[in-house]
């Protein structure tokens, strides 16, 4: 018992930091598409690319790389990383560009936890706890009500693409959620982005990669490559660890909410009663789901 709750809380907080440096990648690489004229799949590779190299470069310098192994085992998981990190962003962006932020992400970040829930029961062939159904029913309801906006049309291919990307992160998840031997989160991180950012940098440059030779423009690159996504990545692999998969992915709601109060404290956005309350939602549906075993 003394080793299990010190495990659990540190794999628990984690997933809130994972969670809370996400929410800061939507403003981020929003500001950066505007400013820089980038497609969305640009803005998605650039994330990979610059975050798997700064990450691969902090591991050379601390000496991170030469007790990582080399085995088949690892090399797949590493391909298996890249190929749904390429997926995921892929998708959203798209989903974002065909629709909006608001339905995109809610969509996504909605549906995972439940794709993961259904995986998990297909799997074990048991029916998930109470505690978890009430989680997963609270997110949907409190993030219907965040993202609420009254008469907004529906983009039936934008809704397709979202549930793609939360296909794919929650494969991510179920693909990370077994250590394998050797191969730490921040590896992980570090050359699955690489792998990811690389397949699609092709379609990517196709599309135009350009940067303004600006200031605030390479702060913006820098900053969308180092921490919403090298390091939440890492911390959320490393949450992983100690977390079951269900509730790893309810950890990505602190991203719309995050996003949320950024916007009304950086951009002057309002959030309505409405939002107010699914903000209040989603944070009783964390409580509970860390809280309960």
């Amino acid at each position: 018992m003394s080793v299990a709750v010190p495990t659990r809380a540190r794999s628990s907080a984690a997933l809130v930091l994972a969670g809370v440096l996400w929410g800061t990648g939507g403003l981020a690489g929003s500001l950066l598409a505007s400013r820089a004229g980038l497609h969305p799949l640009s803005v998605a590779a650039y994330r990979l690319l610059i975050g798997g190299v700064i990450a691969t470069g902090y591991l050379w310098l601390t000496g991170g790389l030469r007790g990582l192994p080399r085995t088949t085992q690892v090399r797949r998981r590493l391909l298996a990383v890249g190929g749904l990190f390429a997926l995921f962003q892929t998708s959203y962006f798209v989903a974002v560009s065909s629709s909006s932020v608001s339905v995109a992400t809610m969509t996504t970040i909605g549906s995972a936890p439940v794709l993961l829930a259904v995986a998990t029961v297909v799997r074990s062939r048991k029916l998930p706890t109470r505690w978890t159904a009430v989680s997963l029913a609270g997110s949907l309801i409190g993030l219907a009500l965040l993202q609420w906006t009254p008469g907004e049309e529906v983009n039936a291919a934008g809704v397709l693409f979202a549930l793609l990307a939360a296909a794919g992160f929650a494969a991510l998840t179920l693909v990370t959620a077994t250590r394998v031997e050797g191969l730490d989160p921040l590896p992980t991180t570090a050359f699955g982005c690489l792998i990811g950012g690389a397949a699609l940098t092709p379609a990517a440059l196709w599309f135009g990669m350009a940067v303004p030779v600006q200031a605030d423009v390479l702060a913006l690159v820098v900053y969308f490559g180092i921490v919403p996504t090298a390091l939440a990545y890492a911390a959320y692999f490393r949450g992983l660890e100690g977390a079951h998969p269900v509730l790893a992915a309810l950890s990505a709601l602190l991203e719309p909410l995050t996003a949320a109060l950024l916007s009304m404290a950086l951009l002057g956005e309002r959030l309505g009663a409405v939002g107010w309350c699914g903000a209040a939602v989603l944070i009783d549906v964390l409580a509970v789901a860390y809280s309960k075993p």
